[in-house]
């Protein structure tokens, strides 16, 4: 029997549990300083340690990894926007290292990122990098390192973790706030995958070729493991609440492989932030889907007592540990899941008919294709009619506003960021929107997004697919300024 991306599974058993929760890290007071990269001995604000790590998914299910201070997830990092800070990372690991920090408007010698000419963390060194966080919301870090064929490496590893901007508006109007990443383990080379990670294969289809390549596939990765943080579905204590409460969750979907529909059973979602910035028309809906690297904020009440299952709308990968247990006060019983009805993912819900910002000056057309068994073993992806590297291709002008037409020729759903700059979405497969500020948007599978930004951010920008094996072998692009 093939194997697909959503039903890449053998299960021996059920087990039920929730997920643990992210360890927390203060803020201390630095001086204001400008963006750089420094070796000060003086006392840095956030301290990561790259190291290996065991990660406890279940009591039956210890697995070994490379993560931040000790744990995987990293800790929450809570900043303040606009207020500088000093970050020291600590390579404890023989492989040089990166650390990206998703979502946020900095310089690219603090991105993180090899493309960009940020420098590595060697091993068995440290260096101290200096960057004023915003804008304010949810945003992420993560290891930003080439991994090719090694799974030992880059996003594959637990090097993840949440940062939250704080901008000092938040009207806490909630009584539980929880940070939770969905995450896959334990990846694998197969070469019996058919892409089924997202809602579109029954969509228009606007970019789909007149004649296919049926050339057999490389391998690609998956996986059979799974957890919501780093506990799997039956391990640790469950979400806690009582009814009348209202949760605050932040969702990162932190996997190197999959975009995922994640709903809590019995109950309905808010969504109110997507990429940690606002939206401006919230939507209560029965489950919510996130593309690799996304995150989205949603409110919920707790309205249903009871013990129920917040995880994974497909069954076997929640059964398989995508899943956490939430548990009303005074309830006893086996937790439950209901599966909730059926519905694509249209991100134009929560947006506006008409934009604030100006008229886009010019226009970035971007095509992508694949080429199966391109790179040996593995497909080759292409942009525009080639893999990374495209010399000068793309140049911004600065405070040019652009139009980036994103033509998916593809069988996959491609979750795409464009780094230190936000995008505001203007139209998925033909159906427009506006409003909508994201850093990621996932490109529906033979699809077409279109998104519009400025050229404000000076320097070098990366541009890539948010799986990391579509990275690796050609997916990327780089964005410079004239």
């Amino acid at each position: 029997m093939a194997l697909n991306r959503r039903n890449l599974l053998k299960l021996g058993g059920i087990a039920l549990a929730q997920a643990g929760a992210t360890q927390l890290l203060g803020i201390q007071t630095s001086p204001p300083s400008p963006p750089s990269v420094t070796n000060s001995e003086s006392k840095a604000d956030y301290t990561l340690r790259i190291a290996p790590v065991t990660v406890e998914l279940d009591r039956s299910h210890i697995l070994s990894t490379i993560g931040y201070n000790g744990i995987a997830p990293g800790p929450v990092l809570r900043m303040r926007e606009g207020k500088p800070v000093s970050v020291e990372v600590i390579n404890d690991t023989d492989t040089p290292e990166l650390v990206h920090w998703h979502g946020m408007l900095i310089p690219p010698e603090v991105d993180g990122t090899e493309e960009e000419g940020a420098p590595f963390v060697l091993p068995h060194q440290k260096r101290r990098f200096n960057l004023t966080p915003g804008p304010a919301g949810s945003r992420c870090y993560h290891s930003h390192a080439m991994a090719m064929d090694d799974l030992h490496k880059g996003a594959y590893t637990g090097q993840f973790g949440f940062v939250y901007v704080d901008g000092g508006h938040d009207p806490g109007r909630y009584d539980h706030e929880l940070f939770l990443a969905l995450r896959d383990w334990e990846p694998f080379f197969t070469g019996t995958m058919d892409d089924m990670d997202d809602d579109t294969h029954d969509g228009p289809l606007l970019e789909k070729p007149a004649t296919m390549n049926t050339d057999p596939d490389g391998l690609e990765v998956g996986s059979v493991t799974y957890s919501i943080n780093d506990k799997a579905l039956g391990a640790g204590d469950p979400i806690r609440v009582r009814q009348g409460q209202r949760l605050l969750i932040h969702f990162l979907n932190a996997s190197a492989i999959e975009n995922r529909r994640v709903a809590l059973a019995g109950h309905k979602m808010k969504v109110i932030a997507l990429d940690g910035n606002p939206v401006p028309t919230p939507q209560t809906l029965d489950s919510i889907f996130i593309g690799a690297g996304e995150r989205v904020d949603v409110e919920i009440e707790m309205n249903n007592p009871g013990v129920w299952i917040l995880g994974s709308t497909e069954k076997l990968v929640r059964e398989s540990g995508l899943g956490a247990v939430v548990e009303y006060a005074n309830q006893h019983h086996a937790p439950q899941w209901i599966d909730p009805p059926k519905a694509r993912w249209d991100y134009t819900i929560f947006g506006t008919a008409s934009s604030n910002a100006s008229v886009p000056q010019q226009t970035i057309e971007l095509i992508f294709e694949k080429i199966p068994g391109g790179s040996g073993k593995f497909n080759l992806w292409l942009v525009n009619g080639k893999p990374y590297p495209h010399e000068s291709e793309f140049v911004l002008q600065r405070g040019v506003r652009y139009r980036l037409v994103m033509r998916n020729r593809t069988d996959d759903a491609h979750p795409m960021h464009l780094h230190r700059h936000l995008w505001e979405l203007a139209e998925i497969n033909g159906k427009k929107t506006a409003g909508i500020i994201k850093d990621t948007v996932v490109v529906p599978y033979f699809g077409r997004a279109v998104v519009d930004f400025t050229a404000d951010q000076p320097g070098l920008a990366l541009f890539h697919c948010h799986i990391q094996q579509h990275m690796d072998y050609g997916f990327k692009a780089l964005f410079r300024y004239g």
